[in-house]
């Protein structure tokens, strides 16, 4: 009986050596045809192209010959994408690089064992990442101490701002280089209610968005159940909605819209501010500011736009972490999915055909820098529209698309450098512990929150009453969690 143990205990121990060994040498040269080794890279899109294989096979002729990979593109649709990785991830699907965001669940993945520490694959295969991409920002992705997910670089920052119709703006001579405050937006939304008739002066970004979501004066720290102010504060995790600076703030808006110069009704709203704008019921909405969003936003409302900034630039933690590729804990081949992602971030042919697919077909250059349709070509036709540069890899490889101009990488580099850095950035909050809070406090923030900050509940009695439900339903045992895992990660920064 012994022996069989010993004998039944032996092979275990050989076959575990040989899955670890197989999890180590995933990209050996025997994983494919011609020792090449196949990888699944699962993204979002609007729609599949119709011609993804055409991309998709240019794409392999670099790959294989390069780095002996070869991949699978397998696009999702945004509205499903959540629901349907969350899928592939607990079934053990083979996925080896997939999209990841902070406001898909990204602390969640991690903390569940979804995804693969990339850590030693970053410093063993990554070193284009490790180039390119700022320390800070690349850290920024890390977990328990662990890098679970590698940012994309683009624009790693972002500025509390306003886009206005360009149009309306001359017509009434507005200088948006003095609009700087709150009170400066507010003297031009006077100007457009007392003249343009039937125009809202600002309508919402999102439908069913808090307009602190893109007016902001702190770092949300994830969630916003608990956040920084001003970015620094000493790390000091407080209450959004009992800080001063939040009850003036919606005292403001309430005073916006008993005068008229916001949407009535935001709650019945279903439509975006681009939209409101383009069908010229908004003159002007709230927007993160970054190089290049003037021209961005024109092609979204269809009507020449401007815009200015209410801030410096600040990167958070949520910031960096909303793009990022990572590889599943399910994956096999591992080491090539790293191998694909780092030449992501060095060889600008990839990146383009990824971001704009095949040259003479899906584009045609105007500059070495610059692309445009070709002719009988455009975005309702064109067979390769995924438009995501920001998500490939390296966006400072990529072609800006005419319109935009054509320093526009660099333009972004620089906004990135001169960035403020918020003290937390690269601390990623784990909301398991309180997860019971987390749900019945974003219940009333749901109840309460987009109300107030669009003017529609009067604060003198209703941010009161906020607060006292928020406290009810236990915000203060999330924010006490909150400050001993900043705490604790502090610790670690030194």
């Amino acid at each position: 009986m012994k022996k069989l143990i010993s004998i039944i205990l032996v092979c275990f121990l050989l076959l575990l050596s040989a899955c670890t060994s197989n999890k180590e040498s995933s990209t050996n040269e025997g994983s494919g045809k011609g020792g090449v080794s196949e990888i699944n890279m699962v993204l979002f899109s609007g729609s599949v192209p119709k011609d993804l294989q055409l991309v998709q096979d240019e794409i392999n002729k670099i790959t294989e010959e390069k780095i002996k990979v070869k991949v699978k593109l397998t696009p999702i649709n945004i509205g499903n994408y959540v629901q349907q990785t969350n899928l592939m991830l607990s079934s053990h699907e083979k996925v080896d690089l997939m999209l990841l965001a902070s406001f898909f669940g990204y602390t969640s993945q991690a903390a569940k064992g979804q995804l693969l520490p990339l850590d030693d694959l970053v410093e063993k295969l990554g070193p284009d990442i490790k180039q390119v991409m700022d320390k800070d920002f690349l850290n920024a992705a890390k977990v328990g101490g662990k890098l679970y997910g590698v940012p994309t670089l683009r624009d790693m920052a972002s500025a509390s701002g306003i886009n206005m119709r360009k149009d309306l703006v001359e017509k009434y001579s507005i200088d948006i280089t003095k609009i700087k405050t709150l009170d400066d937006v507010e003297a031009v939304l006077k100007t457009i209610k007392e003249n343009e008739k039937g125009i809202t002066p600002l309508v919402p970004s999102n439908p069913g968005q808090q307009p602190t979501m893109i007016y902001n004066w702190f770092d949300r720290l994830g969630d916003g159940l608990g956040v920084l102010p001003n970015y620094d504060n000493n790390l000091k995790v407080v209450d959004l909605y009992e800080t001063e600076e939040y009850a003036e703030f919606v005292k403001k808006m309430r005073k916006w819209q008993n005068e008229g110069l916001l949407m009535k009704n935001p709650s019945t709203n279903t439509e975006t501010g681009t939209n409101l704008v383009k069908s010229n019921v908004g003159f002007s909405y709230f927007s993160p500011q970054k190089p290049g969003i003037a021209l961005q936003e024109s092609q979204n409302t269809a009507k020449p736009m401007v815009t200015t900034s209410l801030g410096e630039p600040v990167a958070t933690t949520f910031g960096v972490t909303t793009m990022m590729w990572g590889i599943p804990q399910s994956s096999q081949v591992p080491e090539a999915a790293m191998k694909f992602l780092n030449l992501m971030y060095h060889d600008k042919e990839l990146v383009n055909l990824m971001s704009w697919g095949i040259e003479g077909k899906h584009y045609e250059k105007v500059s070495d820098t610059v692309i445009k349709y070709p002719a009988g070509v455009d975005a309702s036709n064109n067979g390769y529209n995924l438009n995501m540069s920001f998500a490939m890899g390296n966006s400072f490889l990529s072609y800006v698309f005419e319109g935009n101009d054509a320093d526009l990488w660099k333009q972004t580099d620089e906004f990135n450098k001169r960035a403020i850095k918020s003290k937390a950035l690269g601390f990623n909050f784990d909301p398991s512990p309180v997860k019971t809070e987390i749900t019945a406090v974003t219940n009333v923030v749901n109840k309460y929150a987009v109300s107030l900050e669009s003017g529609v509940l009067d604060p003198k009695t209703k941010l009161p009453e906020f607060i006292k439900n928020l406290k009810d339903a236990g915000i203060d045992k999330i924010i006490e969690e909150k400050q001993k895992q900043i705490d604790e990660w502090a610790k670690t920064q030194k």
